[in-house]
Parts: C-alpha cells; sequence; structure tokens
C-alpha cells in the first residue's frame, strides 16, 4: 500500500511495575533520518531499535521519544563488605591494645564506618528490558504505518486525478497539432495567392514550407514520451511499493517534455495548455515529495 511520509504512532504500557509509553513522529525527507530521545538506561539497545524500526520504515525524519518509569525499588540493594568491616575491628583491637583502652565498638556504630554498608543498584534484566521495550516500539511502529498508509491513499487518489487532467491536456495537444498545420498550409496558400495574383502555385514549394514549419513545432514525440510518463507514474502508485524516490525522477522528466511542448508552441490554445500542464506537473511533484 502506498504510503506518506508524514504520520504518528504511539503506544503506552502501565503495569504494577512500570509504565513505558513510546512515541514516534514522522516528517518528509529524502533518507531515512532516525532521532532517539530516551533514558541512559536503554542507551545499550540504541542499535537494535535502528534495526527494528527499518523493518518498518524506509525514508522520512522520524523522531521517537521514549519515556521509562520504574515503580518497583528491586533495583536497589544493601552490601555489607565483610573484609572491609574485619579490617576496621582489626584496626580497633590494636588501638585497645597499644593504649591499653577498652574496644567499646558496636555493630550499630560499625556499621556507620564508610563502605561497611552501601547502597548499589543491581543491574538491569537486559533480555526482560528489551522484551517490553521491543514490544511497545513494534506497536507504536504499526501505528505510524497506519496512519502514513492512511494519508497514502488520500496521496495516491488525488494524483491519480492529477494524471487524469494531465492526459487530457496532452491528448489536446496531440489533436490540435495536425490541426495547426493544416491552418498553417492555408494562411500560407492564401498568402501566395495575394501576392502572385493569379499566378499558378508551386504546391511543391508549399509542401517544402509546410515540412520545414512542421519540423520547427511538431511536438509527437514529446507528447508520446508524456502519456508513457504518466502511465508509469499511474502504476507505480497502483503498485503500492516504496516509490517515492522513482516518482520523483519520472516528474522531473515529464516536466522537461512540457518545457519542450512550450517552447515549440506556435498557437495560443497550445501554449496555455503546455502551461496549464507544467503547472499540474509541479504540483504532482510538491505532492510526490509526500510518498515514501
Amino acid at each position: 500500500m502506498l504510503k506518506s511520509m508524514t504520520g504518528f504512532g504511539r503506544c503506552e504500557n502501565v503495569t504494577d511495575e512500570y509504565k513505558l509509553s513510546v512515541e514516534m513522529k514522522a516528517v518528509n525527507h529524502r533518507y531515512l533520518d532516525l532521532n532517539i530521545k530516551m533514558p541512559k538506561r536503554f542507551n545499550y539497545f540504541e542499535t537494535s531499535i535502528r534495526t527494528l524500526l527499518k523493518k518498518y520504515i524506509q525514508r522520512g525524519k522520524v523522531d521517537l521519544f521514549i519515556n521509562y518509569e520504574d515503580y518497583t525499588e528491586s533495583n536497589l540493594c544493601l552490601k555489607y563488605n565483610q573484609a572491609l568491616a574485619a579490617e576496621y575491628m582489626g584496626y580497633f583491637e590494636r588501638m585497645a591494645e597499644e593504649f591499653n583502652i577498652q574496644n567499646d565498638v558496636k555493630v550499630s556504630a560499625l556499621a556507620k564506618f564508610p563502605e561497611v554498608l552501601t547502597m548499589e543498584q543491581t543491574p538491569d534484566d537486559e533480555e526482560h528490558l528489551w522484551e517490553i521495550l521491543s514490544c511497545a516500539l513494534e506497536e507504536a511502529a504499526v501505528k505510524l504505518v497506519e496512519s502514513r498508509e492512511l494519508e497514502g491513499e488520500n496521496l495516491k487518489k488525488d494524483l491519480l486525478g492529477k494524471l487524469d487532467y494531465m492526459t487530457e491536456l496532452v491528448d489536446f495537444v496531440e489533436a490540435r497539432s495536425p490541426q495547426i498545420l493544416a491552418e498553417y498550409r492555408a494562411r500560407l496558400e492564401d498568402k501566395v495567392k495575394e501576392l502572385l495574383e493569379g499566378t499558378a502555385i508551386d504546391e511543391s514549394r508549399i509542401a517544402a514550407e509546410v515540412t520545414l514549419y512542421a519540423d520547427k513545432v511538431c511536438v509527437d514525440e514529446e507528447t508520446v514520451r508524456l502519456k508513457s510518463h504518466i502511465e508509469n507514474t499511474r502504476r507505480e502508485l497502483m503498485s503500492g511499493e516504496c516509490v517515492g524516490r522513482k516518482l520523483d525522477f519520472i516528474a522531473q522528466e515529464m516536466n522537461r517534455e512540457a518545457n519542450t511542448i512550450l517552447s515549440k508552441a506556435s498557437d495560443l490554445s497550445v501554449s496555455h495548455k503546455a502551461i496549464a500542464l507544467k503547472t499540474e506537473i509541479e504540483k504532482v511533484r510538491e505532492q510526490i515529495q509526500n510518498i515514501e
């Protein structure tokens, strides 16, 4: 299905242990530009996050926001440094002997000495963290893709309508071209008759002049290529694949053909249609910039 590059996806999971929210915003970009803002405890997963999201997103500037709140206290634990406590007690006993005083250090006092008892953070269970994070990422990514597909369908309808109008314009130019030559021949014959005042007209000379004029104004090749580009664009839109870059190139080619038609136009009606064609192609190019 055709996808726009603009979209939004969000997932929030709340349990007794944690609250995890993942939010994605995407806009147009020539390539995939992924910006991640997340807690430090998730920095380890950055490569895995990028790899996962590339399965869902090929192009676009994507801002990813990850927020995590831990409701448990299980990540902190009390550590007892037995070796350090024994070393403290050894020195206290030496001091008691050397100064002939009573060693009155109690457990509660010993526990207050530096580094005997410490609070340490237990290492995160990386496998469990990645499990809950990857699930939230995939749910948010799916919602992002759904919003992109919805807008992509609207883009496709709009573009197909513009392509139909462009086809009408090209058909007019094709149909008008033979008439322009016939009108030019008629005007040329009238002018020659006026100048020769009844003298016989050299038909071969008239034919040669018309042929030269036809070479200057003929747009058959341009209209054929334009129709081919229009049909190719229509096929790519219906394919549902990631065709944004390809369509951008085709639109450039269509614009080149329209410029040539306009430069060759010697008829006011053809000029108007060529200008309308260029305007419509520019609208198509702008819309194509939104396609993944």
